[in-house]
């Protein structure tokens, strides 16, 4: 009887430091969602491109300040979505939203994430375009598997394959646009999907 107790109280230990060092509210419909934004921002960014008069992007062109536009909306839906949601899961389960722990995930997240941008940036004013989606999955995979330490490490997962598909995207040029859909929305509706099943639904 003792040995049974102390064994239950060494499962509740392990699991109040793991609440304790790891963020793991994180909303799986909010990955699925973010899938679908991508899926419908690219498709209009390849109707804009399709159906522009020069067939190609122009830095200070309408076509790309639309896709630009069409970028940032997407993360914004992206990012709304998963604080909306997330932040409801955190409140359902009975667990802080912000805390050190949040606090640490973000910056860990943000550091390659927004070095990637700025580097893309650079590149985009040498009016270098066709690495950009391959750079935005690369970067955007380190800052997933740089966070996974301080959420659910499933998400490590989706970081190692954006990874990839980044590296495969580089090494293949004119097909960015299609790894770009692959990553960000189909791997995300796959990802959001299983992670649904897995730390959703009761």
């Amino acid at each position: 009887m003792n040995s049974e107790n102390y064994l239950k109280d060494i499962s509740e230990i392990k699991n109040l430091m793991n609440k304790s060092s790891r963020f793991i509210s994180l909303s799986g419909l909010s990955g699925v969602l973010a899938g679908m934004y991508a899926l419908i921002g690219a498709a209009y960014a390849y109707w804009l491109v399709a159906n522009s008069s020069d067939g190609y992007l122009m830095l200070n062109g309408k076509v790309f300040q639309l896709i630009i536009f069409d970028l940032l909306l997407i993360g914004f839906l992206s990012i709304s979505t998963a604080i909306l949601l997330t932040t409801k899961k955190a409140k359902r389960n009975g667990e802080r939203i912000w805390d050190a722990t949040t606090k640490r995930l973000l910056i860990n997240f943000l550091i390659p994430l927004v070095a990637g941008a700025i580097y893309i940036i650079i590149i985009l004013n040498h009016q270098k375009y066709g690495q950009t989606g391959a750079l935005m999955l690369i970067f955007y995979g380190l800052a997933l598997i740089n966070a996974s330490k301080y959420t659910v490490g499933d998400i490590k997962y989706l970081g190692y394959t954006e990874v990839v598909l980044g590296l495969i995207a580089a090494s293949l040029p004119g097909y960015g646009f299609w790894f770009w859909v692959l990553g960000f929305g189909v791997m995300h509706i796959i990802y959001g999907t299983l992670m649904y099943f897995k730390h959703d639904r009761k």
